[in-house]
């Protein structure tokens, strides 16, 4: 059975080194995205978050930056303090004459433990759609 990451794609209406900064400035992230407390756009810059999709249940996510090419892409691993599985978040931003478009692949989620159902695909699904048509799209304009 071949195994298909998550895949959104999402063009906004703005230059790619706006989208850029917006993805991987930590300041600009905080706005939209998420608050961490320090960032680096650096390959093997650690960091962490914690969130969950109630305050009853919030996840510590280990991070590490694993890519990074200047407003074009940048990954980073994700994975669970204290549960199984890694995963990998892939933002490639493509410059379309004034539009940018963003694409985020999130690979690697059929390892987390499917005991779980908080670490479901179709929950990634739903928040990626939320974070990039929502948020960051109502971020950039």
């Amino acid at each position: 059975m071949e195994i298909v990451p998550f895949m959104i794609e999402r063009v906004f209406n703005a230059p790619i080194e706006i989208v850029w900064k917006a993805i991987s400035d930590k300041d600009e992230m905080k706005k939209w995205y998420i608050d961490l407390s320090e960032f680096k756009a650096e390959a093997s810059f650690k960091f962490q978050f914690s969130s969950g999709p109630d305050p009853n249940r919030i996840y510590l996510h280990l991070c590490e930056v694993k890519e990074v090419i200047v407003n074009r892409k940048l990954s980073y691993s994700w994975r669970y303090d204290g549960y199984e599985g890694d995963s990998l978040v892939t933002f490639e931003l493509f410059e379309e004459g004034k539009t940018t478009r963003l694409k985020l692949t999130h690979s690697g989620l059929e390892t987390f433990t499917i005991k779980n159902p908080d670490f479901k695909k179709e929950n990634f699904a739903a928040g990626w759609t939320a974070i990039l048509g929502t948020s960051l799209k109502d971020f950039l304009k």
